[in-house]
């Protein structure tokens, strides 16, 4: 049986809001994105990535991403992890989405 639920995906930017380019390994990224997720005390899960994007003024800029997922995680807790991330990782802003999803727990048990 399935449980209706909502995932929501936050993507960050791996390069500094003010110098434009990655000031650290993608490994300690990845760690502090760890620490934040636990310290609210959610399940999670991650991805490495790369892409690219258009500022408001044209520019074109490529960078190492993180894709965080979240199954279920209340709005306000979204909310507040974004904003964690854009001041742990110098963003000026994180793209969050949120759709509806099914989930279902299998088990070689059942």
């Amino acid at each position: 049986m399935s449980i209706q639920a909502n995932q929501t995906t936050i993507y960050i930017g791996l390069n500094d809001g003010v110098t434009g380019v990655q000031r650290f390994d993608s490994t300690k990224y990845i760690s502090t994105l760890k620490y934040i997720c636990r310290s609210y005390k959610i399940g999670f899960s991650f991805q490495e990535m790369s892409g690219g994007y258009f500022h408001e003024d044209g520019r074109y800029t490529e960078e190492n991403a993180l894709m965080l997922r979240l199954i279920n995680v209340p709005e306000q807790t979204i909310i507040e992890i974004a904003k964690d991330i854009c001041m742990f990782f110098n963003q000026d802003s994180v793209m969050v989405t949120t759709s509806p999803t099914s989930v279902v727990y299998i088990s070689d048990k059942t």
